[in-house]
């Protein structure tokens, strides 16, 4: 079981607060959630001293991430999955439409996805399984050509999964694991590549370092566009 902590730095006025995970892991990562938390995972043997030597050192681009992200504000609706109710699919927006019907289908047409539920309370769980099969073929589909264009260095996925979580849009464990969030379904196709070729430019650089970045670049020359829409659409 990874080992979980937190800690804090100061910097000039500001108190930095993160939680931090150790695990089986050489480099340390720094993430900044919507929440405008900070999450950090580090290796094993990894002191707090290093730790809070790294965070100081990455302390400006943190507080950057947590400006603006709480410029945003926070959002409280609620999803009710009634008629009439808004939903996004592939970065389009579509209205719910939600009636009885003797069989569980959802389908989708021009402006409209349908939810057909023997009852109506159900309409929120059929919503999330039919979104997650989209996902399961939409992420293959989007990934295949990005992962042939990666095979010129010499890098391959082990296997591509989707997984809910709740702070992360995608991860790459060590051994070349790439895991997506299903909610990315819901993103326009230039923002769920950009997830992936985010992850598997991990497979060449594990940290996010100046390296790693210079390859993202190359690979998707406007990926902070589609990371900056990510975040706006799908807080």
């Amino acid at each position: 079981m990874a080992q979980i902590t937190r800690d804090h730095i100061q910097y000039g006025a500001t108190i930095i607060d993160y939680v931090i995970e150790f695990a089986q892991r050489k480099t340390l990562s720094i993430c900044v959630n919507p929440d405008s938390s900070v999450c950090l995972r580090a290796p094993i043997d990894a002191t707090l001293e290093q730790i809070q030597q790294k965070v100081h050192k990455r302390a400006s681009w943190i507080l950057k991430q947590k400006r603006f992200f709480e410029s945003f504000g926070t959002s409280t609706t609620k999803r009710q999955y009634i008629s009439g109710e808004l939903h996004l699919y592939l970065g389009r927006q579509y209205m719910l439409r939600v009636k009885e019907s003797n069989v569980n289908a959802v389908h989708y047409q021009n402006n409209i996805i349908e939810i057909e539920c023997r009852h109506k309370k159900d309409a929120g769980i059929l919503l999330q399984t039919w979104y997650r099969q989209r996902a399961n073929v939409k992420f293959q589909e989007y990934a295949q050509p990005i992962i042939e264009q990666f095979s010129i260095y010499g890098v391959k996925p082990q296997s591509l999964s989707i997984k809910k979580m709740d702070k992360r849009w995608g991860y790459c464990t060590i051994d070349g694991h790439i895991t997506l969030n299903p909610r990315l379904i819901c993103a326009p196709r230039c923002c769920i590549e950009y997830v992936i070729t985010h992850e598997l430019c991990h497979l060449i650089y594990r940290s996010h370092n100046k390296e790693f970045y210079a390859l993202l670049t190359k690979e998707m020359p406007h990926w902070e566009k589609w990371k900056n829409k990510l975040e706006r659409i799908l807080m």
